[in-house]
């Protein structure tokens, strides 16, 4: 399986814009300039984009590794927050932060965390970043 995006970028670093699409559709030339990038600009941002695909890649992994365990989530809600900085010449992504909330019917809380910190290494996204992973998880 493979999955495809694209991005077109135009002038400066500073002054440029660009945009980003995916084959899907679901974007589809949506705007990313320095702006959106380092300071408050409408648009989207690689880091962004990283951050929602993080999110959604180890909501789903939780999902799978709960159902394999015999349990069912009502709701899986998780946020990614992605740090950019300064590393010499250049930026890296250096940490993400998982913040989970779960609704799981019958599931003990130690099972769970366990579970959780599985979906964390097993995902496929978190196993492509070159960042520190931490995490908050919680039942509801």
């Amino acid at each position: 399986m493979k999955r495809k995006a694209s991005a077109e970028w135009q002038g400066g670093l500073r002054d440029g814009r660009g945009t980003i699409s995916t084959d899907s559709g679901v974007l589809s030339n949506t705007a990313y300039s320095f702006g959106t990038r380092f300071e408050q600009g409408t648009g989207t941002n690689p880091e962004e984009l990283i951050a929602a695909a993080h999110a959604g890649c180890f909501s789903m992994a939780l999902s799978a590794q709960l159902e394999g365990a015999g349990l069912r989530a009502e709701r899986i809600r998780t946020t990614a927050a992605v740090t950019l900085e300064k590393s010499g010449e250049g930026f890296a992504i250096t940490a993400v932060h998982l913040d989970v909330t779960a609704r799981v019917p019958g599931a003990a809380r130690e099972a769970f965390d366990e579970i959780a910190e599985r979906a964390k290494s097993g995902c496929p996204v978190s196993k492509v970043l070159n960042a520190k992973i931490t995490m908050d998880a919680r039942l509801e």
